[in-house]
C-alpha cells in the first residue's frame, strides 16, 4: 500500500492471499472477533460482516469524516464486506443461515446462551453444515459454570492478574493501557481457525472451536509468572522477578529515554564496560543469568544510573556497534516519523471513498508465494448488502423481505 491506494505489487506471485477462497460469515462486534476476522481477511480470506441495523459500536468510536466510520471501527475492520440484518425479523435470520450455509468458517462472540437461542450454535448447524469451521470466543471455558457471564477486556485483565502485574507506586492494580485481553484472544481465534481448515483440508470434515478469554490470558502471561508454581512450590514464588521490578523500564538518558535489553554473559559484560562499571562485570552478583536474576533491582539500578550519562543517540552510536539491542522509548505520535517504520513502508496511505486520504497500517507478516495485503478499507454500513445478497441466489424480491 503506497501513495495510490490500497494494494501491492505482487510481482507474478499469488495475490489472494494464503486464505484466498475461504469464506467467514462474520457475526463479532467490539474488539475481540473484529480483530480476528480482521487477521483471516488480511490473509486472503472473504469475510463477510454481519451487522444489526445500528452497526458495530465501534463506529461511533474514535475521529471520523463521516458518521458510523470512527478510527476505532477502521483499524478492526478492513478487508471486509458489510451486510445488515436485523436478526429480529425472521427473513434476515433465514438469510444469515443461507449465508453460512456457503461459507467455510461462521465465527462469533455473542455469549453461547444467545447463540443457542438463534440456532447459531454448533449443535444446530453442524449436522447441516458438515464442512463448517464454527469459532466462538467469550469469557469463560465453554460448559463451566461461569460460561455464559459477561465479559470484556478489562475484567479479565482484572481477574487473570494481569492488572495486578500492572499495579501502581501505590500496589493498587491497573489495566494495561490497551485492550490487551481483546487482541490477544482474538490472534488466537484466528490462528485456531487456521489449524481448523487446515484439518478439513485432510479430513474433509469440520468441527466447532471455542477460544475462552480468561484461560487464553492465563496462558498468556503464567508463561513466566508460574515461576514456583511450576514445580508445585508456590511458596518460593509466583511471578518472573525481572519483570516485576520497578526498575525495569526505559531508562532515562540527558535528552530522553532508551530502551537498552541483555540477556548474556557477554552482552552483560560490553554494557558495563561501555557505561565505565568495569567492576561489575566479576561482581558476584552479575556473573551468571541466575546470580542476576537474583539481584535484578541492583542490577538495573546500574544500568539506569550509567545511562543517564549520555544523549539517546550518543547510547545507541555507542551500544549498536557491540550488538547490544537498543532503541530510542517512542511516543504515540513519533511512531509516524520514525525512521523504520518509513522505511518498511507500515504507516501506508490510501483513498478511502467515504474518509478520503487515510493512514493504514500494514500487513506484518509477510508470504514469498501468497502475500498478505489490504485489499478493502473499512466498509460503511451494509454497503454490500445486496452484492453479497445476490451472490448467496436472492432475487430482488427476497432482497427486499430481507431489507424490510
Amino acid at each position: 500500500m503506497d501513495e495510490a491506494g490500497v494494494g501491492t505489487d505482487t510481482a507474478g506471485r499469488d495475490a489472494g492471499g494464503p486464505l484466498a477462497g475461504v469464506r467467514v460469515v462474520d457475526l463479532t462486534s467490539i474488539v475481540l472477533g473484529p480483530f480476528a476476522t480482521q487477521t483471516l481477511g488480511d490473509m486472503g480470506a472473504d469475510v463477510i460482516k454481519v451487522e444489526s441495523p445500528e452497526g458495530d459500536a465501534t463506529r461511533h468510536i474514535g475521529p471520523s469524516r463521516s458518521k458510523g466510520m470512527g478510527s476505532y471501527f477502521a483499524t478492526l475492520n478492513r478487508n471486509k464486506r458489510s451486510v445488515v440484518l436485523d436478526l429480529k425479523r425472521p427473513a434476515a435470520r433465514a438469510a444469515l443461515e443461507r449465508l453460512i450455509a456457503g461459507a467455510d468458517v461462521f465465527v462469533h462472540n455473542m455469549r453461547l446462551g444467545a447463540a443457542a437461542r438463534l440456532g447459531l450454535d454448533y449443535a444446530t448447524l453442524g449436522p447441516r453444515y458438515k464442512r463448517l469451521i464454527h469459532a466462538a470466543a467469550t469469557g469463560f471455558r465453554e460448559g463451566s459454570s461461569m460460561a455464559d457471564y459477561p465479559a470484556f477486556d478489562d475484567l479479565i485483565q482484572g481477574m487473570s492478574g494481569a492488572a495486578a502485574l500492572n499495579a501502581g507506586p501505590d500496589g493498587a492494580p491497573r489495566y494495561f493501557p490497551t485492550v490487551v485481553v481483546d487482541k490477544l484472544t482474538g490472534q488466537q481465534l484466528a490462528s485456531m481457525i487456521g489449524m481448523a481448515l487446515f484439518r478439513r483440508e485432510r479430513t474433509g470434515r469440520g468441527q466447532a472451536l471455542h477460544v475462552p478469554m480468561m484461560e487464553t490470558m492465563l496462558s498468556f502471561l503464567l508463561v513466566e509468572h508460574l515461576w514456583g508454581a511450576t514445580i508445585d512450590e508456590p511458596a518460593r514464588g509466583m511471578g518472573y522477578p525481572r519483570m516485576l521490578t520497578p526498575h525495569r523500564r526505559p531508562y532515562a538518558t540527558r535528552d530522553g529515554f532508551i530502551s537498552v535489553i541483555c540477556v548474556s554473559d557477554a552482552q552483560w559484560a560490553r554494557v558495563f564496560r561501555a557505561i565505565g562499571r568495569q567492576e561489575l562485570i566479576a561482581d558476584p552478583r552479575f556473573v551468571t543469568i541466575g546470580a542476576r536474576s537474583d539481584h535484578v533491582d541492583a542490577l538495573y539500578a546500574a544500568l539506569a544510573e550509567g545511562l543517564a550519562a549520555r544523549s539517546t543517540a550518543e547510547w545507541l552510536a555507542i551500544l549498536r556497534p557491540l550488538d547490544i539491542p537498543c532503541g530510542e522509548a517512542s511516543s504515540l505520535p513519533a511512531l509516524l516519523e520514525n525512521p523504520y517504520l518509513r522505511e518498511t513502508g507500515f504507516f501506508g496511505l490510501a483513498e478511502h471513498p467515504a474518509e478520503g486520504r487515510v493512514r493504514v497500517p500494514a500487513v506484518p507478516a509477510r508470504f514469498s508465494e501468497s502475500p498478505a495485503a489490504v485489499r478493502r478499507l473499512w466498509p460503511r454500513l451494509g454497503e454490500h448488502t445486496e452484492e453479497v445478497l445476490r451472490e448467496a441466489g436472492f432475487d430482488a424480491a427476497e432482497i427486499a423481505e430481507v431489507r424490510g
